[in-house]
């Protein structure tokens, strides 16, 4: 597992790369968030059904489970009790969505407190957060809204994300987000923004390359582009996941709605990247309409399989 890397304004150097893993599992984390919005207790039972007894049965020295951190805030319960049986087989990849970094609203020193408990008491190899904002006066929404791409912005979120960096007493990751809009004062293109982050904080890059895509069909930006604009030495992980289409005015778009299996433009996106930059540890996303465990397992399957080649040839 990587060690934790304290944050400080001239902690820019590139981050130490993680172990080596080849798979990451869903541990329940995205399927609990899909759960406690539309079907409570639902998804706590597919955990309990299928997560870790199932994936005690074949545990990799190379893999790793993801977390939804907010979805573990408790003192305990259930919950506690089953991240405790996964992180006893897998080390952990804890992916939060509640910080709202680019929001104008002061971080939660709520949030960050039982954020850095859940940390010390699981000590995950990877954390990380998203280039969004979901927070305004103290109300939250349900989604990750994207910034605009400006100086200004930047500025900002270089400074939020050392004020996390620096509480936590480690390094996080920040993940680039999908989007449906765009705003017309962003000046600074996308990849630029999102490599100028890592570099100025000190911060590790959690690259979603379903995001990627999906925003190059709705912005019109070629997805190779952006993935080769994005500094190998910073990504430290990989989102991979699948969107649905939806009709517009004529026309469509895609929505990451993480409810299907990853489409086949993204795999060979995935495949180009890995030749590229070489294996990373990598997590399929699935929050909604929950497949069989099968399912989910023969997507990382895939992901592993393309990794393993990576390692191979680089042997």
């Amino acid at each position: 597992m990587s060690q934790p890397v304290p944050a400080t304004k001239s902690s820019a150097a590139a981050p130490k790369q993680p172990k080596r893993y080849g798979r990451l599992y869903v541990s329940g984390a995205n399927c609990t968030r899909q759960g406690s919005r539309n079907h409570p207790g639902a998804c706590r039972d597919w955990l309990a059904q299928r997560t870790p007894r199932r994936l005690a049965t074949n545990p990799s020295s190379h893999s790793l489970a993801g977390i939804h951190p907010e979805n573990f805030f408790a003192d305990g319960g259930k919950p506690l009790q089953l991240l405790e049986q996964v992180r006893a087989l897998y080390p952990l990849s804890m992916h939060g969505v509640g910080l709202s970094l680019g929001s104008t609203d002061p971080l939660s020193k709520t949030h960050l407190s039982r954020l850095k408990h859940l940390i010390d008491r699981f000590q995950p190899g990877l954390v990380s957060e998203h280039l969004s904002w979901g927070s305004a006066g103290d109300r939250y929404l349900n989604d990750l809204l994207p910034l605009p791409y400006t100086a200004e912005a930047l500025d900002y979120m270089v400074e939020r994300v050392l004020q996390v960096q620096d509480y936590l007493g480690r390094q996080i990751l920040i993940e680039n987000v999908s989007s449906y809009l765009e705003f017309s004062i962003s000046d600074i293109p996308e990849w630029e923004f999102f490599a100028a982050l890592a570099r100025r904080a000190g911060c590790g890059l959690l690259l979603d390359i379903n995001n990627v895509y999906v925003n190059a069909c709705n912005h019109g930006f070629t997805a190779a582009d952006f993935l080769a604009q994005v500094p190998a030495e910073f990504v430290q992980e990989i989102h991979l996941a699948g969107f649905s289409i939806n009709p517009v005015e004529g026309g469509e778009i895609l929505i990451d709605t993480h409810s299907r299996p990853v489409c086949e433009q993204v795999w060979q996106l995935y495949q180009h990247t890995i030749d590229a930059i070489g294996p990373r540890p990598t997590l399929i996303e699935w929050d909604q309409d929950l497949p069989e465990l099968n399912v989910l397992l023969a997507e990382a399957q895939r992901a592993e399989h393309i990794l393993e080649r990576a390692h191979a040839l680089a042997a």
